[in-house]
C-alpha cells in the first residue's frame, strides 16, 4: 500500500479526544456487550461456557474516583479477554442507593436551601426529592463508567431500588423471617446521633485523634478511658480471673468507693475479656454505651443502665451534669474528679480511632435499641439440606474452596472477621430504603410483603443498604425468579472489589446466597489494592492529593487512564498514581498508532494476510518471518497464562515491552531495510510478518486499551482479515490469539 493510500486517520497524531466517543458509539450500536446478541450474530457458540461478573454498584451519591477507575478497568479486562475467548460472557451493571449517604446529603443540601429539615416536608415529599436526585447522579456516573471504555451490558442495568430488586429484598426479608434468622430485640448497636438512625458496623469508619487518655483512682483499682462521660453508670470492675494481681478479689465481691457523684457499692466481676497486658488489667464498664461492656454485662445478668440519650445528652443518673451535652460535659467531669483526688494522671497525646459514620459523618454512640437483627449463630437447614449456622457456612464456602478468595493471604483474615461476626443489625431509622415489611397492631407484629389488613401500621423504619447489596449477584440475574440469566450466569465467575470491603460486602453476599441459593455468589474473589498517590499517601481533599480520573481520560485518554492502573499492581497491593505516569501511557497509544501507519504504509497488496502458519502460508514467508511470528505468538501464551492466573500487571507489562521494546524498536527498525530492498520475496515476507504481528499485537493488547486498539482494527483494509473471520467487524468480538493462530 502506498503512503498516499493509508487511511486519512493515519495522516495526523493519534487523538482519544476524537477518537474514542467514535469507539463507544461503534460498541454500543454493535450490541456486543449483550451475550445473547453475541450468540445471535454467530460470534459466540449457543452452547459457549458462560463467564459472569456483576459490577460493585457505585453509589448514586458520588462521581466516578480513582478506586471505581481502577475496579472497572480490571473488571473489563477480564471480560474482553473472556469474550475475545469465546465465552458467553456477561458484564451485569448497576448502581446502589446508598441510602443513608443518600439521604444525609439530600437532607443536607434542603436545609441549607430551606431551613427545613425531613420533618417539615414529611417522608413522601422527601422520597419524592431524593428520587429526582438519585435519577440526576445516576445518569451522571453512568455516563462516565462508559468514558472508562467499560463493555457492560447496559440492557441488564440494575439499581438497588428499582421495582425487581425491591420485590427480591421483601422476598429475602420474609424467607429468612419465617426461617427463624430474622429477629427483633433489645441489642448495643451504633448509633449516629446526628442523623439519629443506627449504623451498620460496615459502615464505621475510624478516625484517627489524638486525645487525652485519663487516669482514675477507682477504690484501689486504677481504670483508664478517653470517655470520663460514660461512667457515671459503671457499678462494675473488671478483671481477667487469671491475673495474679488481683486473686485477692473474688468473682461478685461488693467494694465500697468514692466515685464521680459520692459514694458508690462496686462489683468484682472476673471475665476473660479484660486485658491484663493493657495498663493496670483492671477496667470499668458501661453496657449500655459499649459493644464489649453489653456482651459481659449480657454473659453475667448485670444491670445496665443508659447514661447518654439519642442525641448525646447525660441523663439524671449524671447527677449535676444531666442535660449537658456530653463534649460540654467532659473537661467539667475531669475537672470535678480532679479535685476529688481521684485523677491519677493524663496521657495529652493518646491515639484514639474514633468510630464515625463513613456514609454520614457523625460520631458513633453505642446505644441499646430495639431493633431488626440476623441471627449469624442459630443452626438453620439450608436449601441443601445441611444443617449449620450462618457463620458456619460462610466459613465452609472459602473453606471448601467452592469460593476462592485472591490474594491467598486475605483468606486469613476473612477467617478471623467471620469468627468474630456478631447479630448484623439490619434497621434504619431513616426513610430512604427499602422499608420493612413488618406490621404492627398493638403489641402483636407480622411480617409480610403485603398489609395483612385493617388496623395494621408499616414498621417506620428501612433496611440496612447492605442487606439488598448481600442480594446482588442473584437478584440481578431475575431472583426469586429462576430465570435463563440465573441458571446460566449463577454463580458469577469472579467478584472483583477492593481488599478493604472484603468483610463488610463479600461476607454478606456470600451469607445471603448460601441461605437463598443453596449455593455461593461466586466463584473467585479478585481484591485490587488502593490508588495512592505518587508518594504513597491515601488521596484525600485536605491533602490536595486527588487525582480526577475523568481528568485524567479528557487530558490523556481511557487508555492511558486504564494502563497506569493496571501495570505494577500486583493482586492486593496498593498502586501509586500521579499525573506524569498516566502521561507516560498517552506516548504508548500514540506508539501504538504510529506502528500500525508504518504496517499499513508499507503493506504488500498481493492479498489477505496469513492468520495461521499452516502449509499454504509457509510458502509466502521466510523462515527468519516464521520465527518473528513464533516470538508474537509465545507472548500471547504468556499473556493468556498470566490473565488466567489473574497476574493483569504481568500480562500488560509483557505485551507493553514487547510492542513498545521488541517490535517497536527492534523488528520495524530492523524490517526498513528489508522492506526497501530489492528482495522482492523478502520484502513481501516481511510486509506480512509485520501485518501478523500488529494483528497479535492489537489483540493482546485490546482488554487493556480498546480504544486506540479498536480505532486502529477499523483502519485495517476488510480483505485483510483472518480468512473466515470477514464477519468480524470489531476488534471487541475479533478471536484472541492462541494455539499459533490470530484467527
Amino acid at each position: 500500500m502506498e503512503p498516499s493510500k493509508v487511511p486519512a486517520p493515519f495522516l495526523k497524531p493519534y487523538n482519544p479526544t476524537e477518537q474514542e466517543p467514535q469507539m463507544l458509539e461503534l460498541w454500543e450500536k454493535s450490541g456486543y456487550a449483550n451475550p445473547d446478541v453475541c450468540v445471535e450474530k454467530g460470534v459466540t457458540k449457543p452452547d459457549a461456557e458462560a463467564y459472569s461478573i456483576v459490577l460493585p454498584p457505585p453509589n448514586v451519591t458520588g462521581t466516578l474516583h480513582m478506586g471505581h477507575a481502577a475496579m472497572l478497568a480490571i473488571e473489563d479486562i477480564l471480560i474482553r479477554y473472556h469474550r475475545m475467548r469465546g465465552y458467553k460472557t456477561l458484564w451485569l451493571p448497576g448502581t446502589d442507593s446508598a441510602a443513608i449517604a443518600t439521604q444525609s446529603k439530600v437532607e443536607t443540601d434542603i436545609y441549607k436551601a430551606e431551613k427545613k429539615t425531613r420533618h417539615d416536608l414529611g417522608r413522601e415529599e422527601l422520597l419524592r426529592r431524593i428520587g429526582e436526585f438519585t435519577e440526576e447522579s445516576k445518569a451522571t456516573i453512568i455516563n462516565q463508567t462508559k468514558k472508562m471504555g467499560s463493555s457492560l451490558d447496559w440492557s441488564r442495568y440494575a439499581y438497588t431500588m428499582d421495582e425487581k430488586r425491591y420485590a427480591a429484598v421483601m422476598e429475602a426479608f420474609v424467607r429468612m423471617y419465617e426461617a427463624g434468622l430474622i429477629y427483633r430485640g433489645d441489642r448495643i448497636v451504633n448509633w449516629d446521633p446526628k442523623l439519629q438512625t443506627t449504623v451498620s458496623d460496615d459502615e464505621i469508619e475510624r478516625v484517627e485523634e489524638t486525645t487525652p487518655f485519663y487516669y482514675f483512682q477507682y477504690g484501689p483499682f486504677v481504670i483508664g478511658t478517653v470517655r470520663p462521660e460514660t461512667k457515671f453508670g459503671d457499678k462494675y470492675l473488671v478483671v481477667h480471673p487469671d491475673d495474679a494481681r488481683y486473686k485477692e478479689y473474688t468473682h461478685g465481691q461488693k467494694i465500697d468507693l468514692e466515685w464521680i457523684n459520692g459514694p458508690i457499692t462496686a462489683t468484682v466481676i472476673k471475665d476473660e475479656a479484660a486485658n491484663m497486658e493493657v495498663g493496670s488489667g483492671a477496667m470499668t464498664i458501661t453496657p449500655a454505651h459499649s459493644g464489649i461492656d453489653f456482651e459481659i454485662a449480657t454473659r453475667h445478668g448485670l444491670d445496665i443502665e443508659r447514661v447518654i440519650d439519642d442525641r448525646g445528652i447525660l441523663l439524671p443518673i449524671a447527677g449535676e451534669f444531666a442535660g449537658q451535652h456530653i463534649k460540654k460535659a467532659r473537661p467539667l467531669i475531669v475537672e470535678k474528679l480532679k479535685n476529688k483526688g481521684l485523677l491519677v494522671k493524663i496521657d495529652e497525646k493518646y491515639t484514639n480511632n474514633l468510630a464515625t459514620n463513613g456514609r454520614g459523618g457523625g460520631v458513633i454512640e453505642p446505644q441499646i435499641k430495639r431493633q431488626w437483627f440476623i441471627a449469624v449463630n442459630k443452626e438453620i437447614a439450608f436449601p441443601d439440606g445441611k444443617k449449620m449456622t450462618l457463620k458456619e457456612r460462610m466459613r465452609e464456602a472459602v473453606d471448601s474452596k467452592q469460593t476462592e478468595i485472591m490474594p491467598e493471604r486475605f483468606d486469613k483474615v476473612y477467617r478471623h472477621w467471620i469468627d468474630n461476626l456478631r447479630d448484623w443489625c439490619i434497621s434504619r431509622q431513616i426513610w430512604f430504603g427499602h422499608r420493612i415489611p413488618a406490621w404492627f397492631k398493638g403489641d402483636e407484629v407480622k411480617v409480610s410483603i403485603t398489609s395483612p389488613g385493617e388496623g395494621w401500621t408499616q414498621d417506620e423504619d428501612t433496611l440496612d443498604t447492605w442487606f439488598s447489596s448481600g442480594l446482588w449477584t442473584f437478584s440481578t440475574l431475575g431472583w426469586p425468579e429462576e430465570t435463563a440469566d440465573l441458571k446460566t450466569y449463577h454463580p458469577t465467575a469472579v467478584l472483583e472489589t477492593g481488599y478493604d470491603i472484603l468483610f463488610f460486602w463479600v461476607a454478606r453476599m456470600i451469607l445471603m446466597s448460601t441461605f437463598l441459593r443453596g449455593e455461593v455468589p461466586f466463584k473467585k474473589v479478585y481484591l485490587h489494592g488502593l490508588v495512592r498517590d505518587g508518594q504513597g499517601r491515601k488521596m484525600s481533599k485536605s491533602l490536595g492529593n486527588i487525582i480526577d480520573p475523568l481528568t485524567m481520560v479528557e487530558k490523556y485518554g481511557a487508555d492511558a487512564a486504564r494502563l497506569s492502573l493496571i501495570i505494577g499492581a500486583s493482586m492486593g497491593n496498593d498502586v501509586k498514581l500521579s499525573e506524569d505516569r498516566v502521561r507516560g501511557y498517552k506516548h504508548f497509544a500514540n506508539k501504538i498508532w504510529n506502528i500500525a501507519r508504518f504496517v499499513l504504509e508499507n503493506q504488500h497488496d498481493s492479498g489477505a494476510a496469513p492468520s495461521t502458519l499452516q502449509s499454504k502460508v509457509d510458502g509466502r514467508l521466510i523462515e527468519a518471518d516464521k520465527v518473528l511470528i513464533v516470538e508474537a505468538q509465545k507472548v500471547a501464551e504468556e499473556v493468556s497464562a498470566d490473565i488466567d492466573k489473574f497476574r493483569l500487571d504481568l500480562a500488560a507489562d509483557a505485551i507493553y515491552h514487547f510492542v513498545w521494546d521488541r517490535f517497536a524498536a527492534e523488528i520495524i527498525e530492523q524490517s526498513k531495510e528489508i522492506l526497501k530492498g530489492d528482495d522482492k520475496r523478502a520484502s513481501a515476507s516481511r510486509s506480512r510478518a509485520l501485518h501478523e504481528i500488529l494483528l497479535i499485537s492489537l489483540k493482546l493488547l485490546h482488554p487493556f486499551m480498546p480504544f486506540v486498539t479498536e480505532a486502529v482494527w477499523q483502519q485495517l483494509p476488510k480483505k485483510d482479515l483472518p480468512a473466515g473471520r470477514q464477519g468480524v467487524d470489531l476488534l471487541m468480538v475479533a478471536p484472541w490469539p492462541t494455539g499459533g493462530q490470530t484467527g
